[in-house]
């Protein structure tokens, strides 16, 4: 078995974290980075992501989280947002970016971000959305498998209130709208789901093979 397998095994959604415990400066860089490096449809980063490590403001968002105390007891809460906007103009920086970055002359990526401006001109603003969140999903399972192999421990959420955290986080300046959220720390020795063995579907009936 390799030690990946291993450390999805070690992984949980924890019930309660250690209080006293907090991520080291190289661990959040490493979080950072693994979203930052996450898989995105057409490369367009749709999301972004707001690391809360301020206490007072973690137990201010408890309420709003359906009561879930890992928030307030968490080293970190991460909160995943969507853009609200993903029109032309943004798109159009995205290509900026490639040129800057890959060298690549603007004549040559026209063709593909006229292409991707007229496809999304043509959705409407719940289609948007929904394939916004579909990247943040990406996200959230890249992070998870990332912590994982770190040994950081973390707990996915999409129980809370949107709007709630929205205000206390001031998003809506920042063109954002929240839709996870994922307290990270490490886990309680006292957490006793830390102990539980995983269910899963037996393998012959979540994999199906074709030779």
């Amino acid at each position: 078995m390799s030690n990946l397998i291993k450390q999805l095994e070690w992984r949980y959604a924890v019930k309660k974290f250690d209080s006293e415990r907090m991520l080291s400066k190289e661990q959040i860089d490493t979080v950072k980075n693994a979203f930052n490096l996450t898989a995105t449809s057409y490369g367009l980063q749709p999301i972004s992501m707001v690391l809360v490590a301020n206490k007072e403001l973690q137990e201010q968002l408890v309420p709003h989280s359906y009561d879930q105390h890992q928030v307030a007891q968490a080293s970190h809460v991460l909160v995943i947002c969507i853009e609200n906007e993903v029109d032309d103009r943004y798109i159009s920086n995205y290509f900026k970016q490639v040129t800057k970055v890959r060298g690549v002359s603007s004549e040559v990526l026209d063709p593909f971000k006229d292409a991707l401006i007229d496809d999304f001109s043509k959705k409407d603003v719940q289609e948007v959305k929904e394939w916004s969140k579909n990247q943040a999903y990406l996200a959230m399972g890249n992070l998870l498998t990332v912590f994982a192999a770190e040994k950081i421990d973390a707990c996915p959420m999409e129980g809370f209130v949107p709007e709630a955290y929205d205000v206390l986080l001031g998003l809506a300046k920042k063109g954002l709208t929240s839709v996870l959220v994922m307290p990270i720390g490490f886990r309680a020795e006292d957490d006793v789901f830390a102990t539980f063995k995983k269910v899963r579907k037996d393998m012959n009936d979540s994999i199906i093979e074709i030779f």
